[in-house]
């Protein structure tokens, strides 16, 4: 037994017609901003991992 196309389409039909076109745009948005943000942290995350080890092999060689 597989999902067929209208199976989906009244799935989709049913979602829009109980959270509106409106809640399901500002979700994705939400969803979106999520995204955008741990994407920052941790390219952040990372950069700052960097200099540390950078620090530490500069106080070695003193």
């Amino acid at each position: 037994m597989s999902i067929g196309f209208w199976q989906i389409a009244i799935v989709v039909v049913l979602v829009v017609l109980l959270f509106g076109r409106g809640k399901i745009s500002d979700l994705m948005g939400d969803v979106a901003k999520g995204i955008k943000s741990f994407k920052k942290g941790i390219s952040d995350n990372t950069d700052t991992s960097n200099q540390d080890t950078d620090d530490k092999n500069n106080s070695n060689s003193n």
